[in-house]
């Protein structure tokens, strides 16, 4: 049997290492892929497709509208003959036709003083539940909220019947103060369930503070923790507007009586059937476009609002 050789020593102790030496490239670790995609060439592609689907989607919202706003400065003939070009000149008439003829200026109001009272409501009782949800622990705290949690996910469409016969039983078809409670009772779910993740994101130590100095818990509510939750307030006040100003269904079913008390929607949708027949189409398109404003003059106004509201949560 011949011996194994020896490692020679070195100074120190140690030995010299016969292993082979790995090979490296420049600049890099051991054997990197010539085929390897250099760093955030992956991030460049997700971000150019990222921003092409933002902008078809930009082009699907925007175009409808703006077809609309130009066919409602058109005349009928303009609107046939050249649909989608610019209008040759600025004709107004269509808009007094919708506004005074069509009866959009009742329609307008009566939506304004519906929606107006179901907004305020629903902001103050979901915010009221939504905070005592948020920051006071009692038996059922969590019930309470699946169960607003759960009103969220059941239809509207299955509650129409027995909802008509409980209007109908307590007097209340047919009357403002009947369609606010009905919009009230149909926006809450989503309120408490956006303002209680909201409210939980805010410091304790103000409340406590305010608690320590004297105040009420009904004082430090409305005059500390309502101001800090400002735009948490704004961007579910924006989607419940919004919900509120287009709903169709419940006041087609609870507001069939009074010709005078129908509701913006109502009085778009009886605007598209007259104006079959009529063959004024620049009438429809300008009261179509009459509803949008509010709701387009919301969103402009309140836009960094409902941003910061709904990136409050995740910053924090």
């Amino acid at each position: 049997m011949t011996a194994q050789a020896e490692p020679p020593n070195l100074p120190g102790g140690a030995t010299k290492s016969t292993a082979p030496a790995v090979p490296r490239q420049r600049g890099g670790g051991p054997a990197a892929g010539a085929g390897q995609e250099r760093p955030g060439t992956e991030g460049k592609v997700l971000n150019v497709f990222s921003h092409g689907i933002l902008a078809v989607w930009a082009l699907m919202v925007t175009l409808p509208l703006l077809w609309a706003v130009m066919s409602a400065f058109k005349t009928d003939n303009e609107i046939f003959t050249s649909p989608w070009s610019l209008p040759k000149g600025l004709h107004f008439d269509a808009w007094g036709r919708a506004w005074s003829d069509a009866h959009m200026s009742q329609y307008f109001v009566n939506s304004l003083v519906v929606v107006a009272g179901s907004l305020a409501g629903t902001m103050l009782l979901g915010s009221m539940a939504a905070y005592v949800l948020a920051r006071f622990e009692f038996p059922g705290n969590r019930f309470v909220y699946f169960l607003f949690v759960g009103g969220m996910s059941f239809p509207v469409i299955l509650a129409l019947v027995p909802l008509f016969f409980v209007m109908k039983n307590m007097h209340l078809l047919n009357t403002y103060p009947g369609l606010i409670l009905v919009y009230i009772a149909y926006s809450l779910p989503f309120t408490v369930f956006f303002l209680t993740g909201f409210f939980r994101t805010l410091p304790s130590s103000v409340a406590e503070a305010a608690l320590i100095d004297g105040a009420s818990h009904t004082r430090t509510f409305f005059q500390v923790m309502l101001p800090m939750a400002k735009p948490g307030l704004i961007s579910v006040g924006i989607f419940n507007f919004l919900g509120q100003w287009n709903q169709y269904l419940l006041p087609a079913v609870l507001n069939i009586g009074d010709e005078d008390k129908k509701l913006l929607p109502q009085g778009l949708v009886a605007l598209a059937v007259s104006q079959r027949y009529k063959g004024d189409w620049s009438g429809l398109f300008a009261g179509l476009v009459i509803a949008m404003l509010p709701v387009l003059a919301a969103y402009i106004v309140f836009q960094r609002q409902v941003q910061q509201g709904l990136t409050a949560g995740a910053l924090k």
